[in-house]
């Protein structure tokens, strides 16, 4: 194979002219003789048992010759790309066969590639920092959802219901004296001051007593979904069996050994605030990054094919597919029970997936520009990284994922750590006051 020409001829299509020698084309056609002679009958010999000649003399010399350009090609183009240097997208890719033969074939190719990227002002990027501190009220608050979750609902005597209180009720809706449908319920526990019940109707249940009959008067919301009910005044019959209330523990020694590793209220406090603390570095440095990630988008200049964004879209799609039939569930099933379709559920990573691209191809960029390069031994720690991650052998992991692709997300990892540590903290006035002072790119053209 030599690589004959290599030419720009739109953005990011490059148009190759690959020529294949005679020696190595034929030896491709020979395989595919051997491989389908098995099938084909010409008079005069046994099925599978006619000589190329023949064949080719029957059909026509270029019989073989479709099919094994087709075995050729992937080979052939991906050694020319290398050598032209480029970095190919999957896209659509325009074939001209301009000759084959005996003495060799001739291929004119035309590819897509990633797009050719500027970037500046990359070191120094600002961004609002988000707070990580953990204050003792933080504890205090992190401890109260502790107690809540393990608290239990015990029967309230000697006292009216009031907000935040379980009443069982059984309730009948009348509209003119007549009861509606989906007006009525037997032993409905409700939450009094959830919210969940239209305005009113929890308010007057407050102040009642268990044992209580009584009639309670409320008028429907003018957007509600029951056309019969808008606005609607109704009354409700309402028969309150039973008030509950949530009973919390004790924060002591007691509660700490039975819900813990802890033998002491302090230590187990002590043990909250480090994961809290953990838990807002982590919040703090994802939004950072995000922040980051919207610069670098920001500052990076590339026309970037289209073909990249729907590639992406693709992935994020057979992530989500991967992920549903981990939980026993067909995509296309999902798409049914949700009203998607193909279309509508591809449009809806398609943000994520643009804002991927794009700051991966920036962070590419100042690999490159850094000489952010994996070496081989970083790639070997990867590979045996992703097999404990994955818990399949190492052998595996790396007949699934190429070398060059692993080092290319180290590469990127690199550069994010290496812009990350050279972005400058800012308080949020600040960067508010800097975005309203920079002048709109369109004017600065003129």
């Amino acid at each position: 194979m030599a690589l004959i020409s290599s030419t720009k001829v739109d953005t990011n299509r490059y148009e190759l002219v690959i020529e294949i020698d005679g020696d190595t084309f034929m030896k491709a056609v020979n395989a595919v003789y051997k491989r389908q002679v098995k099938k084909i009958s010409i008079p005069g010999f046994r099925k599978g048992k006619a000589p190329r000649s023949i064949i080719e003399k029957e059909y026509g010399e270029g019989v073989f010759y479709e099919d094994a350009l087709k075995d050729l090609y992937p080979q052939v183009v991906a050694a020319a790309v290398e050598e032209a240097g480029l970095t190919v997208v999957k896209d659509r890719v325009d074939l001209d066969v301009e000759k084959a033969g005996k003495d060799g074939a001739t291929l004119k190719v035309v590819v897509t590639t990633e797009p050719e990227v500027t970037i500046e002002g990359y070191k120094g990027i600002t961004y609002v920092e988000k707070p990580a501190e953990v204050t003792d009220e933080d504890i205090e608050a992190e401890v109260q959802k502790i107690l809540d979750r393990s608290g239990r609902m015990v029967t309230v005597e000697g006292r009216a219901a009031q907000n935040g209180d379980v009443a069982v009720i059984d309730f009948k809706g009348l509209l003119d004296g007549v009861a509606f449908e989906g007006g009525s319920a037997e032993n409905y526990s409700l939450t009094l001051g959830s919210g969940s019940f239209i305005p009113g109707f929890e308010d007057q249940i407050v102040g009642h007593n268990a044992g209580e009959e009584f009639t309670i008067d409320v008028t429907f919301p003018e957007d509600y979904q029951a056309e019969n009910l808008k606005g609607q005044a109704v009354q409700f019959e309402i028969n309150l069996h039973e008030i509950k209330e949530k009973e919390l523990p004790v924060l002591d020694e007691e509660f700490v050994k039975d819900h813990s590793e802890f033998d002491t209220v302090e230590e187990y406090k002590a043990d909250l605030r480090a994961k809290l603390e953990q838990d807002r570095k982590d919040e703090a440095d994802a939004d950072k990054e995000r922040q980051i990630a919207a610069k670098l988008r920001e500052l990076m200049q590339a026309e970037v094919p289209e073909a990249m964004y729907e590639n992406q879209i693709d992935n994020l799609v057979d992530e989500f597919a991967m992920n549903l039939r981990s939980q026993g569930l067909d995509i296309n099933t999902y798409m049914q029970y949700t009203g998607l379709t193909e279309a509508s559920l591809r449009e809806t990573y398609r943000d994520r997936a643009v804002s991927q691209v794009e700051v991966r191809l920036a962070l590419k960029k100042i690999a490159a520009l850094e000489g952010i390069s994996a070496t081989e031994e970083e790639v070997e720690n990867k590979y045996n990284e992703l097999a404990e991650l994955y818990r399949v052998p190492v052998e595996r992991v790396k007949a699934a994922f190429a070398p060059n692709d692993v080092a290319g997300d180290l590469d990127v990892e690199k550069a994010l750590e290496l812009v990350k540590e050279a972005a400058v903290a800012v308080e949020a006035e600040a960067e508010t006051a800097e975005a309203e002072t920079e002048t709109p790119a369109d004017d600065t053209a003129e």
